[in-house]
């Protein structure tokens, strides 16, 4: 199903000429964290946060607070990934969308857009998850792929999960029927193997050795 199916429009963008006290009220009922605002030639303007809404003086009008609206829009053709990144980036709940002409045609609701997420091989295929580290400059998607598909596994989504100036985190979804030798060559590669699992005897090694030498100092 294409996202563009997903957009509502049964919320109308408000008229910056409105009242903040029936803004407050319509927040009141709805359960978004912004709404749409436009101007009397129905130009998009940006979206007013409920936050806001709440701490402005109730007698005056939107258009007496344009500064603290917030410009955040996605086209009708935004891909949903990118769709998500800007609702991240904007901590809001509802993401108005705009047509190449900049025509409001309405909005997309963040769950809808993570359930597209969920629908996606990485959550509704079987596999296991792998996550891996490494220096930020000694790493190669190219080398990971490698390094699963030469043990017959499939990878079926991954993503950086985590990133700092020397290290790079990334999570990995693979479809195979045993994850251990996969494990062990990212080992060889030098990657750190960050989450754990039932499958790594290297792990399961270390614990006996460990166990081992603990009874002989305790001789």
């Amino acid at each position: 199903m294409k996202l563009s199916e997903y957009i509502f429009n049964d919320i109308k963008p408000v008229n910056s000429n409105t009242k903040i006290s029936e803004v407050q009220t319509l927040f009141n009922q709805l359960t978004l964290s912004h709404i749409p605002i436009q101007d009397e030639n129905k130009t998009y303007l940006g979206c007013f946060s409920e936050t806001d809404a709440h701490c402005l003086d109730s007698d005056k009008s939107v258009n007496d607070y344009k500064y603290t609206l917030e410009d955040f829009y996605v086209r009708d053709t935004t891909l949903w990934l990118d769709v998500l990144e800007v609702f991240a980036i904007n901590n809001t709940n509802i993401m108005p969308v705009l047509n190449i002409n900049n025509e409001y045609l309405g909005y997309y609701e963040l769950n809808d857009v993570i359930s597209l997420f969920n629908e996606s091989p990485f959550f509704s295929e079987a596999g296991g998850v792998l996550v891996v580290e490494k220096g930020i400059n000694d790493y190669s998607f190219s080398e990971v792929s490698q390094i699963i598909e030469s043990n017959d596994g499939k990878l079926l989504g991954a993503f950086v999960s985590k990133m700092s100036s020397d290290l790079i985190q990334i999570t990995l979804k693979i479809s195979t029927g045993g994850l251990n030798d996969i494990i062990q060559t990212f080992r060889r590669y030098s990657y750190n193997i960050v989450s754990g699992h039932d499958e790594d005897r290297y792990i399961e090694s270390l614990k006996e050795r460990s166990d081992y030498l603990n009874k002989y100092l305790n001789i």
